[in-house]
């Protein structure tokens, strides 16, 4: 990528679109078969990588991406001094989670704790937990510094 696209104004977004589908069948097939175990971390780093691309600088411009990105609509629900807890929801998580796929978020977590890094100008990882039978994601960010 040239220095001229080394960031991308996070309105990039709105000009894209898909149904999800063939995303998903490359995420939780394709990658699995090529990576095997080493898929989810791969897909972390895959998401710190991809914030790192957009102009993100505030929690509102992580909730839009979310959005945007089709991975459902996230919320921050607590905030302590050393943890920012947040929920994701959409039918989109409702089909994920019932597929007979093994799904998971790490993308969505390693997304999410590379832009709350930059927002808050802290080291932090982000763990997800899945709550299937209310068809929710609950994200943890922990600061580590």
């Amino acid at each position: 990528m040239s220095k001229d696209h080394d960031s991308m104004p996070i309105t990039l977004l709105d000009q894209l679109h898909t149904t999800g589908a063939g995303y998903d069948v490359i995420r939780y097939i394709g990658l699995p078969d090529i990576f095997g175990q080493e898929s989810p971390t791969l897909l972390y780093f895959m998401g710190k990588n991809l914030s790192r691309k957009l102009e993100i600088q505030n929690v509102s411009d992580i909730i839009y991406a979310f959005e945007k990105l089709g991975w459902g609509h996230l919320e921050l629900i607590k905030e302590k001094k050393n943890e920012l807890v947040f929920q994701l929801m959409a039918d989109s998580v409702v089909y994920r989670l019932n597929a007979p796929l093994n799904t998971e978020f790490r993308l969505e977590a390693g997304f999410l704790s590379e832009s709350i890094e930059r927002v808050k100008e802290r080291s932090c990882e982000c763990r997800e937990e899945l709550h299937k039978k209310i068809h929710q994601v609950e994200f943890t960010v922990m600061f580590t510094d």
